[in-house]
């Protein structure tokens, strides 16, 4: 049985663990969640996961398996690289069919894809463990789970 006083009691001790947790209402964070689900389906042993806004940094829904580990702060910095990769590409004059994708950082454990969504406006950021998750399956997860246009 649910008690809403001690789920907020819980929330004060950090970011809730193993829970999608949405950061407001409507179509686009019902999506982002949806999203969520399905690339927690395909990689149960994902360390944390969020869908974001590339212009806010603002999350529309996380995901995290430890509370050592708070999404919220590292996700505008990681909008403000998908920012910055943009203006370099603007700044080799690519051509304008040339889109970013994905970007990808590699720690010595950990694998950190910020993936943008088709309509270019939001990204999924997946931090998966590499003794757990290799790069081509992470990839394939999350292209088959993207959302829609």
């Amino acid at each position: 049985m649910p008690i809403p006083f001690l789920q907020r009691l819980q929330t004060l001790t950090g970011p809730a663990i193993n829970k999608i947790v949405s950061t407001g209402s409507g179509p686009d964070t019902a999506a982002a969640e949806q999203l969520l689900q399905r690339v927690l389906a395909g990689l149960p042993e994902l360390i944390a996961a969020a869908v974001v806004e590339v212009e806010s940094g603002q999350a529309l829904a996380t995901y995290t398996t430890a509370r050592d580990f708070n999404v919220g702060k590292v996700l505008d910095f990681n909008a403000e690289v998908v920012r910055q990769q943009r203006r370099a590409m603007q700044a080799l004059g690519l051509p304008i069919e040339e889109e970013l994708s994905e970007i990808l950082i590699t720690l010595s454990n950990q694998l950190h894809l910020l993936w943008l969504l088709a309509d270019g406006q939001r990204f999924l950021y997946t931090v998966v463990d590499c003794r757990d998750t290799n790069l081509g399956i992470a990839r394939s997860v999350i292209r088959a789970c993207e959302l829609p246009d």
